[in-house]
């Protein structure tokens, strides 16, 4: 199923957007998660899901800076893989995360939130949360993508 083709998730991709934007100018906080305090690119990701699911599904451990690296662990993917929903990358669309590997062969370990027209979202160190192109060289180093799932039906 590609975008477009469930209203549900559209609605989801829409919500997932505007609340990535609300993050945009904070600044790089290793570890934190709180818009206008500061947040790292897994922070992004789990302020965008309280805001639309509420708490989050799993609180993550401390991890260092280059915390997927070490032990050549896939520890990024496979915590996106127990909450979101894999999707080939050549089908992630707008309000659809990917991640990201610097070297062949290493770990995901950088994520960003798909805008649309070409865009993304991400914190990273050094500089506030941004939207810029998604260029040659971030589609190069995308490793996997994940949907965030459709919102639960309510009562």
């Amino acid at each position: 199923m590609s975008a477009g083709d469930n209203p549900t998730a559209d609605a989801v991709r829409v919500a997932v957007v505007r609340e990535a934007r609300r993050w945009l100018g904070a600044p790089y906080l290793h570890q934190a998660s709180l818009r206008g305090v500061g947040c790292d690119c897994l922070g992004l990701v789990r302020g965008v899901w309280r805001e639309i699911y509420g708490a989050e599904p799993e609180t993550p451990p401390p991890y260092a800076p280059d915390w997927a690296e070490a032990g050549g662990q896939e520890s990024f993917r496979d915590a996106a893989r127990r909450h979101l929903r894999e999707i080939a990358l050549d089908e992630a669309a707008a309000g659809d995360v990917l991640l990201f590997r610097f070297r062949p062969y290493a770990p995901a370990r950088h994520c960003a939130i798909l805008t649309g027209g070409g865009l993304m979202i991400h914190a990273h160190d050094g500089a506030v949360v941004t939207e810029v192109a998604l260029t040659r060289w971030w589609r190069r180093h995308a490793a996997y993508a994940f949907a965030f799932p459709d919102l639960p039906a309510t009562r």
